[in-house]
């Protein structure tokens, strides 16, 4: 009976090993990390929702976005929707974007920093979205492409209460899809 049990257990071993799958010849890539990832950046990347594909960015998605526009946000001085020659510089290149990509519709997101009374960000947050919106539209943008909502200072992109943090949350930020 002891032999009998030995023998079962060897077949079973034998059985076993042979089945072991065998490793593949080349691993894929780890997934890659950077300024989209938890941390809080721009959302460029190539995880999940990025709409990339290994390294290369698929046409008309969040990342192809992201990595043909030098920003998808635009910067106003305190108490301002007014554009300037740089924030126009960044949304004429959004409309080339968006010319090339016409299927793809944006939400535009007004700003503001932590001064001031909600109600008055919020209609300021409104100003500004609505300032990118009408300068893309005159860029030949369809404005059905575009929504805009104001979160006024409910989101901050900086914490802080010194002028480099207020700059920072001062801004329209052009969002796309995941």
């Amino acid at each position: 009976m002891r032999n009998l049990a030995l023998i079962v257990a060897t077949a079973a071993a034998v059985a076993l090993a042979g089945c072991a799958k065998k490793p593949p010849k080349m691993l894929p890539p780890p997934p890659a990390s950077g300024p989209g990832d938890a941390a809080g950046g721009t959302g460029a990347g190539t995880g999940p929702g990025s709409g990339g594909v290994g390294t290369a960015a698929l046409p008309g998605s969040r990342a192809d976005f992201l990595a043909s526009v030098p920003s998808d946000r635009v910067f106003f001085p305190l108490d301002s929707y007014s554009l300037d020659d740089q924030d126009r510089a960044v949304l004429d290149a959004q409309a080339v974007w968006l010319t090339r990509n016409p299927r793809v519709r944006v939400t535009i997101e007004g700003h503001c920093d932590e001064r001031g009374t909600r109600e008055y960000n919020l209609a300021l947050g409104d100003r500004r979205a609505n300032a990118a919106k009408n300068y893309l539209a005159a860029k030949g943008i369809d404005p059905a492409r575009m929504t805009v909502v104001s979160y006024g200072k409910e989101r901050p992109e900086a914490l802080g209460s010194d002028e480099e943090s207020w700059a920072k949350n001062r801004r329209a930020v052009t969002v796309l899809p995941e």
